[in-house]
């Protein structure tokens, strides 16, 4: 089956076609953990490769990977995994090297960001299938072979998404439209609660999740694409330091005539933006120099100046709001100082 123009079939049932899963050991080290159920290391394919790109979250990773491996252990595919770490401070990298020795891991001695990071081991995996994992998240039960047989039915379908939920179990949105002008005017101007979540800010209904349905991109927090996709519109794009890459990946893939769709049926449990929430003035000021880098690179002239229009509107106002809470010393000084120097690079992006 050709990718254009075809609309692939829902699965049809969970269990068809599952199989104990296998993890390709790490052939720096030799050894795997015996926990794992492993296959060796032949330098051939395997059905799935997962990168996951940590910075200072070892626990989390820790949680991460134990639910990883467990899946694999117990029914996931055959694959290997890839932890890039962006040089942590809080020895992750060692956590990986001595307690995961079946893990791929690539120490990087700086902070290359999230997209180089994702590069560094999307040009040595082997799998026809690969997925991007963030650290702050669990994999539930069969979530990846979910994944993976949905990509096998559908052979137009480019990447795939993940059902993400909240810590308790809750809903979360996992799925969106790319950004519109309406978007980054509710980001600034929340007109009304029930907005946020409605299509105009770019979200899909809560009952699109009942089965699986064509998006526009997932969240990045966990992603599979297909090797021929990848293959044929290229890796990440490293001027997206963090933030946007994946919406960017996603436009470049629909644009090579793939498509790209959302399978709840693969649960994840996302604890959402520890690594960022770490520097949040910081991450606040990358989001959108993100951002910017996207329109200038998929939007037209006259979207380009309407949205920067809006957000310096937006940035404009929020100085406002912050000195008003200074004044009523519901911020601290140095709250205050911190968020006006993030919004005033912003503001001269």
């Amino acid at each position: 089956m050709g990718k254009e123009g075809h609309q692939p079939r829902p699965p049809s049932g969970r269990g068809e076609g599952q199989g104990r899963g296998k993890l390709v050991a790490n052939s720096s080290s030799g050894e795997a953990a015996p926990s794992s159920s492993l296959a060796p290391d032949a330098g051939g394919t395997s059905d799935l490769s997962i990168v996951i790109v940590s910075y200072n979250t070892r626990e989390l990773l820790r949680r991460c990977l134990d639910s990883l491996l467990s899946t694999l252990a117990a029914s996931g595919p055959e694959a290997e995994v890839f932890v890039v770490d962006n040089a942590s401070s809080d020895e992750s990298a060692a956590v990986v090297r001595s307690e995961y020795p079946q893990v791929r891991l690539i120490a990087n001695p700086r902070n290359v960001g999230f997209a180089a990071a994702n590069n560094q081991a999307l040009g040595q995996v082997r799998g026809r299938y690969t997925l991007l994992l963030n650290p702050d998240t669990k994999v539930r039960g069969d979530a990846l072979g979910v994944m993976v047989r949905f990509m096998e039915k559908h052979p137009q379908v480019g990447i795939v998404g993940a059902k993400l939920l909240y810590p308790d179990g809750s809903f979360q949105h996992s799925a969106f439209k790319f950004p519109t002008l309406a978007m980054a005017f509710l980001d600034f101007f929340p007109v009304h609660h029930r907005l946020l979540n409605s299509r105009l800010n770019g979200r899909y209904p809560i009952r699109c999740y009942e089965q699986p349905f064509p998006i526009d991109h997932p969240l990045g927090a966990c992603l599979m694409v297909r090797r021929e996709a990848m293959d044929e519109v290229g890796f990440l794009d490293e001027r997206f330091f963090m933030y946007c890459e994946e919406i960017d990946w996603c436009m470049r893939v629909k644009s090579a005539g793939w498509e790209v769709w959302c399978v709840p049926e693969a649960a994840v449990i996302h604890y959402g933006g520890r690594s960022s929430a770490q520097f949040r003035e910081e991450s606040f000021v990358q989001l959108f120099r993100s951002r910017y880098a996207l329109f200038a690179k998929h939007y037209s002239p006259s979207y380009k100046r309407a949205v920067r229009a809006i957000i310096r509107l937006g940035v404009v106002r929020e100085m406002l709001k912050w000195r008003w809470r200074a004044r009523r010393r519901l911020v601290s000084q140095e709250e205050l100082a911190g968020r006006l120097r993030a919004l005033g690079e912003v503001l001269n992006l």
